[in-house]
């Protein structure tokens, strides 16, 4: 049986969503999901998510053919993030990059 989850949406109606490389674990980015795109990502089965700039659903891929296959879908322990376990189709950067977290940040000495 499903355990109901309630999310907790902000107050935009927005909850972020890590996207994780389902074979390699790597994280490939982070975007964010309103209700609608988190019930088209559960039922279809591909990454949807809400574009805070255009202010529009978008389909992962749609444009570019770099699809991400929904494998699985998580919730933290405060039910106010969600992780997507995808298999993608190719990179997930707009810049080509594999991942949007390509560049290091040097940490300071103490």
């Amino acid at each position: 049986m499903e355990e109901k989850i309630n999310l907790k949406f902000d107050i935009n109606g927005l909850i972020p969503a890590v996207v994780q490389d389902n074979s390699t674990g790597a994280v490939l980015m982070v975007a964010w999901m309103n209700r609608e795109a988190y019930d088209l990502t559960r039922r279809s089965h591909q990454a949807h998510f809400w574009s805070r700039s255009r202010r529009e659903i978008w389909h992962k891929g749609a444009t570019s053919g770099n699809t991400m296959t929904v494998i699985s879908m998580w919730v933290d322990c405060d039910a106010d993030t969600v992780l997507l376990k995808v298999n993608p189709a190719g990179p997930a950067c707009h810049t080509g990059q594999t991942s949007c977290f390509f560049r290091e940040i040097n940490l300071i000495n103490p």
